[in-house]
C-alpha cells in the first residue's frame, strides 16, 4: 500500500471518529420545560448537569401541550418535560436511564417516571420509595424501562 493511500485511510479514520464523538456530544444537550413555581424540577436539572447533560430550562405555565406534542398521554405526566433528540424525559428519570435510552434507541416517544416518586431525582428530601421508569411508545402505552429504589 502507497504512503498517499495510508495518509488518505489515516486521515478519514480521524475524520469519522471526530464525527461520531460530535454526534454523542450532541446527545448530551436538552431542553427541559418545567412550571416556575416547581422547586423539585430545579433538583432535577442539578441531577441532569451533574452527570454531565446541558441543559437549557424554559418555563411555561402549562406543560400539558408540551406533552401532547411528543406524544406523552397525561397518565403519564410527571412535573415537568424534557426534550432530547427524539425523545421527550418525562418527570424524575434518573440520568443513566436517559443515557441508556439514547445509547439503545428504542421504537418509543417517551421515557416517564410518572408522578413525583420520592427518592428519584430532585425528590430526595420527600424520603425514598421504590419507582419505576417507563418507555412510552407510539400508541401510548408503556413497559417498564428501569426499576429503582428497589422496585
Amino acid at each position: 500500500m502507497s504512503a498517499r493511500l495510508n495518509r488518505r485511510l489515516l486521515l478519514g479514520g480521524a475524520v469519522a471518529l471526530a464525527s461520531a464523538g460530535t454526534a454523542v456530544a450532541q446527545d448530551r444537550r436538552m431542553t427541559a420545560y418545567k412550571t416556575p413555581w416547581c422547586g423539585c424540577c430545579d433538583g432535577w436539572v442539578a441531577h441532569m448537569r451533574s452527570a454531565g447533560w446541558t441543559v437549557e430550562v424554559v418555563e411555561r405555565e402549562d406543560l400539558t401541550p408540551i406533552r401532547a406534542r411528543h406524544g406523552v398521554p397525561d397518565r403519564y405526566a410527571g412535573c415537568h418535560t424534557a426534550v432530547v433528540g427524539a425523545y421527550a424525559i418525562e418527570g424524575h428519570v434518573p440520568a443513566a436511564d436517559v443515557a441508556r435510552l439514547l445509547r439503545d434507541r428504542p421504537q418509543a416517544v417517551a421515557l416517564a417516571a410518572p408522578g413525583m416518586p420520592a427518592g428519584s431525582p430532585g425528590m430526595e428530601a420527600a424520603g425514598r420509595q421504590p419507582y419505576v421508569t417507563l418507555l412510552i411508545d407510539r400508541s401510548g402505552e408503556a413497559t417498564v424501562f428501569g426499576r429503582h429504589n428497589g422496585a
